[in-house]
């Protein structure tokens, strides 16, 4: 049982009272004797209201701690604090009273978290050592009843690269198994200077943008076990288009890890959105009639509703034959009739789809940026049927001008036809399910793709080799007004200050954006999720490959070894849960002869609602913005088994649940007989250095290298490497 409940970092520790508490006192103990906690006391809900000014961020913490017991729960609360606190300005509140809050400066914090670690043989608050800290008795809490403790503090924010960082301390997932029932945070931010590129490495959070200078950014989520603190970027915005960048480096003789966030100015003149051709091809086959038909055709009327000023359009339908709107292509004012001629169409007949895509390629003129939208609900039927056939017609009709956006509607769709077709067009694809809307779908995209501003884009950087970048720097998508390009990848040991450049047309006029001066960082540091988001963008796109272009040892070779080292579960590795011997060549081995004999089944199928989930997932990992949480299958993926089937031992079939993959730093740790393993820990090349937990040989290793408290707060049994060096944490006797 924990002897710390916090689902948000917060600590709280019980101590011995005169009354009952929440766990039962042996016969000998005294005042002062901390006790195991009962899992009856939990935070109901945690919210987070962050307000920034011009750097200056003020929190706002509200949480409701619940004592679902029949005792009296009391204890002491303790908050590491983040850095750059203004430490003067903090208050709490208890059920609308203040309270006095004692201070720790970070010497004393570490004195106070070794103490409680000794006393209650839980590492967890180790993660937190060289911070300060406040330490209040709040409590108690009376049988079920329950507590709301607010907290309120300053600080002042870093800035890297030219990104403003905030930070607030989330994770806990080791430290309780209780779910925070209800979790939110909101930043909102107002800034004297104009905001550019807005981004977190670990949250999916949604931003609404108020004009230039401000933003309110938020997550939310229920039955929560975070297990990485929240942090957010903003740049400051330029009159051109804005990069900032950050970096990792694990220690400085191995390769780093970069982001480069790339954003359009927030407001632009009408005649800086370069005009598009956009041309609407839908499928009238059978199989659409009904409320299939009625959508897609609100759907083409909300893109003609929504073309720019200086736009051209034109409508193809297609079903045994084909029937276009105009016999080429039209400005705005033709959007009515349009309109009207759109409606009068039903649905019925064949899926004639070679045609009806090499009369589009037909449409299209010279240099000016073409969008195609291209969508169906089934398999080709009439005409050219083979698939092969359909993209080799394409590829020798299509110009350079062209992007593809493709949209499946339903199960029976040609998903690696649809899914060929984006990815070499510079577009996406898009799949609607039964019993979603598909003017929904078409709209939100079109959204995002209405305004180009820079198209045809090569990332290029001097001064600092650079590899392994996704998506790959001469395919980077086109940039859009409202959007936001997040490119990921490796560079070399031998880095230092390098110069970036985007290239790229504006309505066929060559342009380039050029950085100079962006710290590729030499020394170990940065922003530690970076390489597990690059490792999902490359796993995403290996899987990807596979899916269409067939499965080789190579690529499952890089898969399993990515996802031991990152613990990203795909249908390759769901080994990370059942598998105990991936810590020697030989079990890495066993495992990837076992990958390659049984998962041939991605690359089988192009069409079903499996093909549609695999291809889902794959593409959703390859152009993550955030990294996929360790120990949670892709989406389609499964994780190796049916959720109809029993779960393996250890199985995070529940997001609230404890998990058999955790991440410290940048390292992934991986559950085996009760002990925590780090997956770069190498048994046949590796001996380790035994510690036993608590000694004075533990604390003076973390006296020496304060890197070993992230590895420390994992538990009492637990295998990590430091600069090569292994070492194992062994209980006490």
């Amino acid at each position: 049982m924990r002897t710390i409940i916090t689902t948000l970092l917060f600590i709280f520790m019980l101590v011995a009272v005169a009354s009952p508490a929440l766990a039962t006192q042996s016969p000998t103990a005294g005042a002062g004797t901390v006790f195991q906690i009962a899992r009856g006391v939990y935070i109901k809900s945690h919210r987070v209201d962050v307000e920034i000014t011009d750097q200056i961020a003020k929190t706002r913490v509200t949480q409701v701690f619940v004592n679902d017991t029949d005792f009296v729960a009391e204890g002491t609360y303790v908050f590491p604090l983040p850095p750059g606190v203004t430490i003067s300005d903090l208050e709490m509140i208890i059920d609308g009273e203040p309270i006095q809050a004692k201070i720790l400066e970070k010497d004393e914090a570490r004195r106070i978290y070794d103490e409680i670690v000794r006393q209650i043989r839980d590492p967890a608050l180790l993660e937190y050592v060289g911070s300060n800290a406040i330490q209040a008795n709040v409590f108690p809490i009376p049988p079920g009843d329950q507590r709301t403790l607010e907290i309120e503090f300053n600080q002042l924010l870093t800035v890297e690269d030219g990104l403003v960082n905030y930070v607030y301390p989330l994770r806990t997932d080791y430290i309780s198994d209780t779910p925070v029932q209800d979790l939110s945070i909101r930043v909102s931010v107002d800034s004297n200077d104009p905001i550019g590129n807005i981004y977190s490495p670990t949250h999916r959070i949604a931003i609404d943008r108020q004009g230039e200078n401000a933003f309110v950014a938020g997550f939310e989520t229920v039955n929560a076990r975070e297990q990485t603190d929240f942090r957010l970027y903003y740049g400051i915005a330029t009159d051109e288009v804005s990069m900032n960048l950050l970096t990792y480096k694990e220690s400085a003789n191995e390769d780093g890890y970069f982001v480069a966030l790339v954003s359009p100015p927030v407001a632009v003149a009408e005649d800086r959105i370069i005009p598009k051709d956009v041309i609407i091809v839908l499928d009238n086959s059978g199989s659409m009639f009904g409320n299939k038909w009625d959508q897609a055709v609100e759907a083409t009327k909300f893109v003609l509703d929504n073309l720019n000023a200086e736009d051209r359009f034109n409508v193809i339908t297609f079903s045994t034959g084909v029937r276009v709107y105009a016999p080429a292509l039209q400005g705005i004012s033709e959007v009515t009739e349009a309109r009207d001629w759109i409606s009068g169409i039903e649905a019925i007949g064949g899926t004639n789809i070679n045609e009806a895509l090499l009369t589009a390629l037909q449409q299209t003129e010279g240099e000016r940026q073409t969008v195609i939208l291209f969508l169906t609900d089934g398999l080709a039927t009439e005409g050219v049927v083979e698939t092969a056939d359909i993209l080799k017609n394409f590829e020798d009709g299509v110009r350079d001008n062209i992007s593809v956006f493709t949209f499946g509607v339903g199960d029976d769709v040609d998903t690696f036809l649809l899914d060929q077709l984006s990815d070499s067009y510079s577009g996406a694809s898009a799949y609607v399910r039964p019993m979603e809307a598909i003017d929904e779908e078409v709209g939100s995209l079109y959204n995002k793709i209405r305004a180009p501003l820079l198209t045809d884009i090569l990332l290029e950087v001097e001064g600092v080799d650079i590899y392994d970048v996704y998506p790959a720097s001469d395919n980077i998508p086109d940039l859009f007004i409202g959007t936001q390009l997040v490119i990921v990848g490796r560079y070399s040991g031998s880095a230092g200050n390098g110069s970036l450049s985007l290239k790229g047309k504006v309505d066929g006029e060559n342009m380039s954006f050029v950085y100079e001066n962006h710290e590729f960082r030499q020394n170990a540091g940065g922003e530690e999720l970076i390489p597990r988001l690059w490792a999902t963008r490359r796993i995403g796109d290996l899987l990807n490959t596979i899916r269409l272009n067939g499965e080789n040892p190579e690529l499952v070779d890089s898969i399993v070894r990515l996802s031991i080292r990152y613990g990203i579960i795909t249908p390759y590795t769901s080994f990370l849960i059942t598998e105990d011997d991936i810590f020697t060549q030989t079990g890495r081995t066993e495992v990837l002869q076992e990958a390659e004999d049984s998962t041939s089944f991605l690359d089988d199928e192009a069409s079903g609602e499996g093909a549609i989930e695999a291809s889902e997932s794959s593409r959703n990992m390859r152009d993550a913005d955030v990294a996929q949480a360790p120990g949670a299958p892709a989406d389609g993926f499964g994780g190796g088994y049916d959720g109809n089937e029993e779960a393996p031992v250890g199985a995070n079939t529940n997001a609230a649940g404890p998990a058999p993959i955790q991440i410290a730093g940048d390292r992934t740790f991986v559950m085996r007989e009760g002990k925590w393993i780090d997956t770069t820990y190498d048994a046949d090349t590796m001996e380790t250095i035994e510690i036993e937990f608590l000694s004075d040989e533990y604390f003076n290793l973390l006296d020496q290298d304060e890197r070993v408290a992230e590895f420390y707060a994992m538990g009492e049994s637990v295998i990590f490497v430091l600069d090569g060096q292994a070492y194992e944490i062994v209980p006490a006797e």
